[in-house]
């Protein structure tokens, strides 16, 4: 973990703009298409625009943010999107805002003050032949100032139930110490991971791809310990036979390493065993 920055003293307002972006997942196994059609109904439920708009309230809060205005939206079939700008003050006595210490749980949330905004769209989606859903959820927190998005990781990641979650951080722009010398980031960080709880990094296998020159930083994240029953809808693991065990547990495991590679796999991948 990285040392906190000294206070830099600026010339003028903080200019950096942080852009922290989440694609977050969560996988279910269904083996009809009425329990398809009740999984999809069930996330539309749980992650409706009303749920997300609290969701995305709380991040302002722990972020150290106040919110000027929020549009959101359920669509017809399944879907929904919140959009929320927020603004920026001084957060008294909060000299190390930047600071690579986690940020709260869900359990946790403890709220400061205030710029630019957070917006979420889901995607509740399923194979038309194999029993295999999928729900993602992709969540942009873009801020500018001292504030930083990175103390709602690990909110975020518990909020919704992650099993796979793909991160990418920039910081962008620049701004000026009072001696006119640019700044083009204005806290250490060589990982997201440096803003991860240790019990959250316990859960996740995780890979980094990060261009330290640009100051860009991707983490990629799947849940370590494999259980089929956590991924199976109206399903009783007990009823069903070993092969169609087996079937089902390759079909899943495939679904998150392909989610986590980012690419088709042409065989069964192996792991979790």
């Amino acid at each position: 973990m990285p040392k906190t920055s000294k206070r830099l003293k600026l010339h003028g307002f903080n200019n950096l703009t942080k852009s922290l972006s989440f694609n977050i997942y969560d996988i279910c196994y269904t083996d009809s298409d009425e329990q398809r059609a009740a999984y999809i109904a069930y996330i539309d439920e749980a992650y409706n625009a009303e749920r997300l708009t609290g969701i995305l309230t709380d991040v302002a809060k722990i972020i150290g943010a106040n919110v000027l205005n929020i549009a959101r939206q359920d669509y017809e079939p399944q879907g929904a999107s919140v959009t929320m700008l927020i603004a920026e003050e001084h957060v008294a006595g909060d000299a190390h805002a930047n600071s690579a210490t986690p940020g709260p749980l869900p359990d946790a949330v403890v709220g400061h003050l205030d710029k630019s905004h957070i917006t979420v769209h889901t995607y509740p989606e399923s194979h038309p032949h194999n029993g295999i859903s999928t729900f993602r959820a992709d969540i942009d927190v873009s801020t500018c100032g001292i504030i930083s998005p990175l103390k709602a990781l690990n909110y975020l990641i518990y909020s919704l139930e992650s099993d796979i979650v793909i991160m990418d951080y920039r910081v962008r722009g620049f701004t000026r110490d009072v001696g006119g010398r640019k700044h083009f980031i204005d806290h250490n960080i060589s990982s997201i991971q440096n803003y991860l709880r240790r019990d959250t990094k316990n859960r996740y296998q995780m890979i980094d791809v990060n261009v330290y020159q640009e100051n860009l930083f991707h983490t990629k994240m799947v849940v370590d310990q494999f259980h089929l029953d956590d991924y199976l809808f109206c399903i009783d693991s007990k009823s069903l036979s070993e092969k169609e065990y087996n079937r089902i547990q390759r079909l899943v495991r495939r679904e998150m390493m392909e989610i986590f590679y980012g690419r088709n796999l042409s065989r069964d991948i192996a792991g979790w065993e």
